[in-house]
C-alpha cells in the first residue's frame, strides 16, 4: 500500500510552507519584488502571497516600500541560528584558514540541502567564480565537488531516488548532465575518497573536495579547495593539495569530536 504524500496529511501546515516559499523568492535578482513578481515566481495566487507578506511584515522579516517588498536584517536570525547550533564554523574556522594559507587558494565548507550545497564557511583569497560566494551561498550539488563527496555517501537506494528527482543543466560543455554518468562518477568518488571537478560549473574553475565525517562515520559536510583552472593546477591538485586537504579534514573531524558536535544537528540529507 502506497502512503499518501506528507503534504496531504493532517500534520502538514500549508500556510507555513507557503510563507517559507515566499521568503525564498527573494534573492540577488529579485531583491525588491512586487507582490505580482513574487506570486509569479512561487506559483501562488496574489491573495495567498499578500497574506504571507503581511504576516512576515508583522513579524519583522519583510519590509515594504511603495509596491515593493524587501527582506529585513531579521531574516539573518534564521540562518545564524542554524550555524550557531552547529558550532561547526567555530571548530573549523582555524583549520580552514591554515589550509588556505598553506595552499594559497580559497577554501570552503558546505552542507547538503536537497538539490544544492549551502556554504557554511569560506576563506577566500580571490574570486574564482562569476557569482559571489559566501556563507549561505548555494550551488547545484551535482556539479560541485563538495556536493559530490556528500552525495557519494548516500546509500544506493537513496542516491537513486535523489538522481531520479533532479533536472540536470549543462553549465559548460564539460558538465556531467545525465543521471547515469553522474552515478558512475559518484561511485568513483566514493571509492577514491575525494572529488575533483574541472570546468563543470564555469570554464575557468576547478575544485577539489573531501568529505567531513562525524564520529559515527556519516558524512556531514564537504571541504574543498577552489582554484582557477589550468593543466598545471590539475596535475598539482591530487599530488600536492589533496594531502593538505586530507590533513585539514582530519583536524576538523577531531575538533568536531572534541567539541561534542552531534551529527543530528547537521542539515539532513534529503533522503535519510
Amino acid at each position: 500500500m502506497t502512503s499518501k504524500p506528507f503534504e496531504e496529511s493532517a500534520d502538514y501546515v500549508q500556510s507555513l510552507a507557503r510563507g517559507l516559499r515566499v521568503l525564498r523568492a527573494f534573492d540577488r535578482e529579485l531583491a525588491s519584488p512586487s507582490l505580482s513578481e513574487i506570486a509569479e515566481r512561487v506559483g501562488l495566487s496574489r491573495a495567498v502571497v499578500r497574506r504571507s507578506l503581511l504576516t512576515l511584515q508583522h513579524l519583522g522579516y519583510v519590509g515594504s516600500r511603495g509596491r515593493s517588498f524587501f527582506l529585513t536584517p531579521r531574516v539573518l536570525e534564521l540562518g545564524y541560528s542554524y550555524l550557531s547550533s552547529l558550532d561547526l564554523t567555530e571548530l573549523a574556522q582555524q583549520c580552514l584558514e591554515q589550509l588556505s594559507q598553506r595552499v594559497g587558494e580559497s577554501c570552503s565548507m558546505a552542507v547538503l540541502d536537497g538539490s544544492d550545497i549551502v556554504y557554511v564557511l569560506r576563506v577566500p583569497v580571490r574570486r574564482v567564480m562569476s557569482v559571489a560566494l559566501g556563507v549561505g551561498a548555494r550551488l547545484p550539488a551535482f556539479a560541485a565537488s563538495m556536493g559530490r563527496v556528500m552525495l557519494a555517501d548516500l546509500p544506493d537506494d537513496a542516491l537513486d531516488a535523489w538522481l531520479g528527482e533532479q533536472k540536470f543543466r549543462a553549465y559548460t560543455p564539460q558538465t556531467i548532465r545525465t543521471a547515469g554518468a553522474l552515478k558512475a562518477e559518484l561511485l568513483r568518488v566514493r571509492k577514491q575518497g575525494y572529488a575533483l571537478v574541472a570546468r563543470e560549473l564555469e570554464p575557468g574553475l576547478c575544485s577539489l573536495a573531501v568529505p567531513v565525517r562525524a564520529g559515527d562515520g556519516r558524512v556531514i559536510a564537504g571541504l574543498n579547495i577552489g582554484m582557477p583552472y589550468s593543466e598545471e593546477v590539475l596535475r598539482r591538485a591530487v599530488k600536492q593539495m589533496l594531502p593538505a586537504l586530507q590533513e585539514s579534514r582530519q583536524a576538523i573531524e577531531q575538533a568536531i569530536q572534541r567539541g561534542g558536535w552531534l551529527p543530528h544537528m547537521a542539515m539532513k540529507h534529503a533522503y535519510e
